[in-house]
């Protein structure tokens, strides 16, 4: 039987697609914002009772656009293209943040945080809830690749080029502003430097151990001084049964009921302020299984209810 429309009162959602694989090498998910469009991402949302408005695609130059993106820039691949695009991202983000309205932002690679966490935090009080299987904590000191979707989090708290950590600098976060959850792979140095941060981290081991309803009220509880929060999902927090279609893919990940439940609980608090929605490689997935999965998730973290 078809669920009956839930009453979200006409609140407002914005979609942003970001179609940006320049971070990180693997070509596809710069597909992302089509394959979540095409799994109905408006129309469940609708079904909620969301007023809901796609804003289109930032645009975004592909790699093969220049010399200059192609060799990278002290190290870090497509480095200008990759601040010019977030730059952008910013100033709508923080636009956005000002409003009524709930954006939700369809990437791409996750470097695209580097533009709208800055944003959603340029407007009052945040928290961040990093949903990934990696930290995003490299700098250029630290990279093993010069892939820059893996240092967004650093460069958030002011950590490596200048030319990325000055995007939105007002809103610069603080470590006791994080929160990470699902992580599962990290470089070696990364692992150090995070260690040393002061961000809160819950790795699957404490998942496993105490169980995810445990794990989201610490969460919760951690960020209990930010009434808004940016939720930075990752689809590689899932495990690659569930999510197969994503650009880094790592074994031993979140299961189907315990991301819901993530979301579920999130969308209890009232304090969602922001989406992000990354990763997704339709190339690697089958039939679009990771969109449609990235969707559902989405409808329960602005409140879908199984009763």
């Amino acid at each position: 039987m078809r669920q009956q429309p839930e009453t979200a009162g006409g609140r407002g959602v914005r979609i942003i697609g970001v179609p940006m694989d320049l971070g990180q090498q693997r070509r596809g998910v710069d597909m992302g914002p089509s394959a979540l469009r095409y799994a109905g991402m408006q129309a469940h949302l609708e079904h909620l009772g969301y007023e809901v408005t796609d804003e289109g695609n930032i645009n975004v130059p592909v790699p093969e656009a220049s010399t200059e993106t192609i060799t990278g820039v002290n190290g870090l691949r497509h480095l200008p293209a990759i601040e010019q695009v977030t730059q952008e991202l910013y100033t709508r983000a923080a636009a956005l943040a000002a409003g009524p309205d709930t954006p939700i932002f369809l990437g791409g690679d996750h470097s695209i945080a580097l533009g709208t966490v800055a944003g959603t935090g340029s407007v009052g009080t945040m928290g961040l809830l990093w949903i990934d299987a990696h930290a995003d904590f490299n700098t250029p000191e630290t990279t093993p690749s010069g892939n820059i979707h893996g240092m967004p989090v650093a460069a958030l708290l002011g950590r490596g080029a200048a030319s990325l950590t000055e995007i939105g600098r007002r809103s610069q976060l603080k470590p006791a502003q994080i929160v990470m959850i699902g992580v599962r792979d990290l470089d070696l140095e990364e692992r150090r430097q995070l260690k040393q941060s002061g961000i809160t981290v819950f790795t699957m081991r404490e998942i496993d151990e105490q169980g995810m309803a445990r794990i989201a009220r610490r969460v919760l509880d951690r960020l209990a001084a930010f009434p808004r929060l940016h939720i930075s999902l990752d689809m590689d927090a899932l495990d690659p049964d569930f999510a197969p279609g994503v650009g880094t893919p790592v074994p031993g990940g979140l299961s189907y009921r315990e991301a819901h439940l993530l979301m579920e609980l999130l969308a209890e608090s009232g304090r969602v302020a922001a989406v992000d929605v990354v990763e997704i490689n339709p190339i690697l997935d089958h039939g679009n299984k990771t969109a449609e999965l990235a969707v559902e998730l989405v409808c329960s973290l602005l409140g879908k209810r199984i009763l």
